[in-house]
């Protein structure tokens, strides 16, 4: 029986690539053996350099790099790299993630270029205070934003053929929470679009394009969305028992493959991270300080070259904030408490970024935002400290409750990106088009609040 995880592991490429082109003769429409084949090709764009290449990108910081620091910063999984066909290929984001990996490393690379500016951390340290000296209501939502946001992805020229027609599905954002309560449409590159229904838990707007010979394909969408701040301060006492039998609670406690799982490994940690501990609000609280603690960032593979990225994290101990969002889900869900995803972007006034996080259900309280990547704050005051851990800043743009759903309307090939949706898919009638064949692009700006 052919074993595609198998062939990864053990780096036979060309091997498996060989064999799925055999069986899709027999069998074409066979999607598992496409999406297959199609793995073997992004995880080879996800691993592009060489030995050779990563020592000389490393040379500036390591004049006299040897082997044998290499291969320990391997298997320290430092280093990220995987043997494809016989040679060690090394992860496009392998070098910056070294350096945010090993500690010494970092060290020599600051002392070398100075700090990098970190725009996250500068927002928590300057603004989350500020609220708190100002005086923060639980629960109800403050600092009210209104953010314009631009929105476009080009396709490049040529990347189909003249004449064929591009179908587009761009990022927009879910209303009805208290921290996006209105979103207003503005305008579209292209008249006639449609806007998937706000029930929709990837939302979407959809659009077309006819491609034309040596000219770029560009689709772009403008939208006003008004967002709020929200923090609970939420106590073990202030939650009562679940409704075990509620669809809801049996809903977001389930397993779902590949990326909420419930291994051994993952309900001993869980278990051992909780302890005695049965209050949810405990629970969350620990799992929250545990991968805060073990779990640092670092810049992910593209979640669809991945058979399970909360195994994959704890093998690396490292992950972007999906990775790390994925592990917390199957952590909480393991242990009973009802737990599901949120997506989109922040828009910080000091930075921008993709972004995934977490909210946690408590009975009698509702849906509670957690933000395991946002971490821990470094504050004396354990309010602004533990702001991530039931709370979320103003300036997120919320565009999916929800990962693995169908599009609107539906995608016809596997997505570039088939678990999360923030940069938005493209196909036309010979396939999908794979992020190395477009780009995206987004701007905003904040307006005056109706208050203000």
């Amino acid at each position: 029986m052919f074993d595609f995880k198998k062939y990864l592991e053990e780096g036979k490429f060309s091997e498996a690539k060989d064999l799925l082109k055999e069986k899709l003769v027999e069998d074409s429409e066979n999607e598992k053996f496409q999406i297959q084949l199609e793995t073997i090709s992004r995880l080879r764009k996800e691993f592009p350099y060489t030995r050779a290449d990563v020592k000389e990108r490393l040379s500036e910081y390591y004049p006299n790099l040897t082997a044998e620091e290499l291969d320990k910063w391997e298997e320290e999984k430092q280093l990220e790299m995987r043997v494809i066909d016989g040679e060690k290929r090394y992860f496009s984001r392998a070098v910056s993630n070294f350096f945010r990996l090993n500690e010494a490393a970092g060290k020599i690379k600051d002392a070398k270029n100075g700090k990098a500016y970190d725009g996250v951390e500068d927002f928590q340290q300057t603004v989350i205070p500020q609220w708190f000296e100002k005086g923060i209501e639980p629960q109800k939502p403050f600092n009210k934003q209104q953010i314009k946001v631009n929105y476009s992805i080009t396709l490049d020229a040529n990347a189909v053929p003249a004449g064929e027609v591009v179908k587009c599905w761009l990022p927009y954002p879910r209303t009805g929470s208290k921290r996006l309560p209105q979103v207003e449409f503005m305008e579209a590159s292209q008249g006639d679009y449609s806007i998937a229904p706000n029930e929709t838990l990837q939302r979407t707007v959809y659009m077309e394009k006819i491609a034309e010979q040596d000219e770029e394909t560009v689709f772009q969408i403008s939208y006003l969305f008004e967002t709020a701040a929200q923090w609970f301060n939420i106590k073990p006492d202030d939650v009562q028992p679940y409704n075990k039998s509620s669809e809801l609670y049996k809903n977001y406690t389930a397993e779902r493959l590949p990326h909420i799982v419930f291994t051994d490994e993952i309900k001993a940690l869980a278990k051992s991270i909780v302890g005695d501990a049965t209050n949810p609000v405990k629970q969350v609280k620990l799992i929250y300080y545990w991968i805060n603690d073990n779990i640092p960032w670092a810049g992910a593979l593209e979640y669809s070259t991945m058979s399970c990225i909360p195994c994959y994290v704890l093998e690396n101990m490292h992950g972007d904030c999906g990775m790390q969002t994925f592990l917390f889900l199957s952590m909480a869900r393991s242990l009973g408490i009802p737990a599901k995803w949120q997506s989109g972007w922040y828009l910080l006034p000091q930075t921008k970024n993709l972004h995934d996080w977490a909210e946690v259900y408590y009975e009698g309280v509702g849906w509670v935002p957690v933000d395991p990547s946002f971490k821990l704050i470094d504050s004396e005051d354990k309010r602004v400290k533990e702001f991530y851990l039931n709370g979320l800043d103003c300036y997120r743009l919320i565009v999916n409750d929800d990962f693995a759903r169908e599009l609107v309307p539906p995608k016809k090939y596997y997505r570039s990106e088939p678990f999360d949706f923030q940069r938005g898919e493209l196909e036309w009638q010979g396939g999908n088009l794979y992020f190395d064949t477009w780009s995206y692009h987004l701007d905003f700006e904040y307006l005056p609040t109706p208050e203000s």
